[in-house]
């Protein structure tokens, strides 16, 4: 039987996911904020301290803006830039340096032809589409299949290979993210913007950011699954 979206029992699959997000995501706002309280002893900003690891890796192409968006902090290959948040730009804590340092990581991955990065470029328009379109054509086939063969279930397998497209961007994510942080504590180390003592708070703030891509995928494959269960459920 199927109930209305707002009402949908197959909602509880996707619950436990939706409660870790949330509490990864408090986490990394507090984390972040503790640590933007913390001035690093070096007392460079995020953008100095991004560039100066570009360029003793030789990256002197890769251009560094800020971005007005609060922890929009990103590294675009398309355009080999970048962009960190005014918090990272401009302050010399060392969550702004942490973080400055992270992106920088996905910069050496660029250069370096790192695999899993190349591939999660590959699926980015595939997962964009999935992401916006996915769930759509899976409700309209829903509401308008009647059995094996129909329409309504042409438009539910292909909302859910669509949808398998966006967890598997999710799912080769991860090592991206974890390589950078990797390389972000080793690049500050090497380049003498954290002390020992101070690793241990940039670990934190990477850690915690990287929670974030560890929930977001798990509410992604959780979602897939409850389309599972609702397609089996149409055919029933």
């Amino acid at each position: 039987m199927f109930f209305p979206f707002f009402y949908d029992p197959t909602f509880i699959l996707i619950l436990p996911a939706l409660i870790f997000a949330m509490i990864a995501q408090s986490r990394v706002q507090s984390t972040f904020a503790r640590y933007l309280r913390v001035r690093s002893r070096a007392g460079v900003t995020g953008a100095q301290a991004a560039a100066g690891i570009l360029s003793s890796s030789g990256l002197h192409h890769v251009s560094i803006e800020q971005t007005p968006h609060t922890l929009g902090d990103h590294y675009d290959p398309r355009t080999n830039t970048l962009r960190l948040s005014p918090q990272v730009y401009g302050g010399s804590s060392l969550a702004s340096i942490a973080v400055a340092a992270h992106e920088a990581g996905h910069a050496l991955q660029h250069r370096e032809g790192y695999a899993p990065l190349q591939f999660r470029q590959t699926l980015l328009p595939v997962a964009s589409i999935g992401s916006n379109l996915a769930v759509p054509l899976f409700i309209l086939g829903f509401l308008f299949s009647a059995g094996r063969g129909s329409f309504g279930e042409f438009l539910m397998n292909l909302g859910i290979w669509l949808f398998v497209g966006a967890v598997a961007f999710q799912i080769v994510t991860l090592p991206v993210e974890f390589n950078a942080s990797k390389r972000a504590l080793a690049l500050l180390a090497d380049n003498g913007y954290i002390t020992r003592d101070e690793i241990g708070g940039a670990r934190e703030v990477l850690e915690a950011a990287a929670l974030t891509y560890v929930a977001a995928t798990a509410v992604a494959i959780s979602q897939l699954f409850r389309l599972l269960v609702l397609r089996g459920s149409r055919r029933d």
